[in-house]
């Protein structure tokens, strides 16, 4: 981090993301900034820096997702009126840092008169002032940068994934899966880089899935897994359905060994007991939802996580001094 006082960025952290923010701040060789949370008895809350913000760029930390004591809707609600209260402070530019999006997955109308809630999420950072969003794999990379008129930096977690994956894999014949079309670019991207990463061939394969008033169907598989280690990538775990049946289908057509890999681990409410049945041997997720609050003993020891707080820390020092995110 280069030195300069009032020149540094300013890094608050919100809530739960406290640890995260401060794993990132320490990337960056900085102390998180001070703020204070105040809740009332009828639910309401405050939330304000303690640190001057005048005329300083400041970034503020905090990952959407609900947990067991505040909901999606709640942690956003906090995140946009701290936004709303640096901007009032004459903060010259905030940056919201969202390691995980709420909203992402309802980016089209599959119904008719559905709402388009990615877009409206986008309204709302805008309406409060937001300067900036940065995020880590979106479900739909295009819907989120067509949905924000502010600037956006979007964070990839394929890179740890190969690095992870690479000597795990060794000279094993390998394909990567995705458990639907909507993966498929993100799928091909982690089978080209592993390829890279390896010097060698990497399989393609894919997996049918539709999805009608939560129930989901779809049979075929086309790909080729018989004696390879699957790879089955998806931007979330949510109840572990998608990777399961994935990871079932590979099972059927021979694969040795099956992988599942996902940025974002939500785990929700009977995520554990699908995925502890699921002949699934590695579940490699990372730190942008705290597995620690969610339901994962029974797989526990097959679940690996890897930390991006390195990686969200140099999108901050990039755009904080005007330097390329690529």
């Amino acid at each position: 981090m280069r030195p300069g006082g009032a020149d540094e960025p300013l890094v608050f952290a919100i809530g739960a993301s406290e640890d995260f923010g401060r794993r990132v701040a320490g990337h960056l060789g900085l102390p998180l900034a001070e703020l204070e949370e105040r809740s009332f008895e009828d639910g309401e809350f405050k939330i304000r820096p303690l640190a001057s913000v005048r005329n300083r760029r400041v970034y503020v930390i905090h990952s959407l997702h609900g947990d067991h004591t505040q909901s999606a809707n709640d942690k956003l609600c906090r995140l946009l009126f701290f936004i709303g209260a640096l901007k009032d402070a004459a903060a010259a530019e905030v940056t919201a840092v969202v390691p995980y999006l709420c909203y992402s997955r309802k980016d089209r109308r599959t119904k008719p008169r559905d709402p388009v809630t990615s877009r409206y999420l986008a309204q709302l950072f805008e309406a409060i002032g937001t300067d900036r969003v940065i995020t880590m794999d979106v479900h739909n990379l295009s819907a989120f940068e067509n949905a924000y008129r502010c600037q956006t930096e979007h964070l990839d977690a394929i890179p740890l994934f190969v690095s992870y994956l690479a000597p795990l894999i060794g000279d094993l014949p390998a394909a990567v899966v995705s458990p639907d079309a909507g993966g498929a670019k993100r799928a091909e991207f982690l089978r080209r880089e592993l390829e890279r990463a390896l010097g060698r061939p990497v399989a393609g394969a894919i997996m049918e899935k539709h999805r009608s008033k939560g129930a989901v169907t779809g049979e075929i598989f086309a790909g080729d897994v018989a004696g390879r280690t699957a790879i089955i990538v998806d931007d979330l775990i949510s109840t572990g359905g998608t990777m399961a049946r994935t990871a079932a289908a590979c099972r059927l057509r021979g694969a040795e060994r099956v992988y599942v890999l996902a940025t974002h681990g939500l785990f929700a409410e009977g995520a554990d007991a699908v995925l502890t049945r699921a002949e699934i041997d590695k579940i490699v997720v990372t730190d942008t939802v705290d597995v620690a609050e969610r339901g994962t003993s029974g797989f526990r020891e097959r679940l690996v996580v890897l930390g991006v707080a390195g990686v969200f820390a140099e999108a901050i020092r990039r755009c904080h001094y005007g330097e390329s995110a690529d």
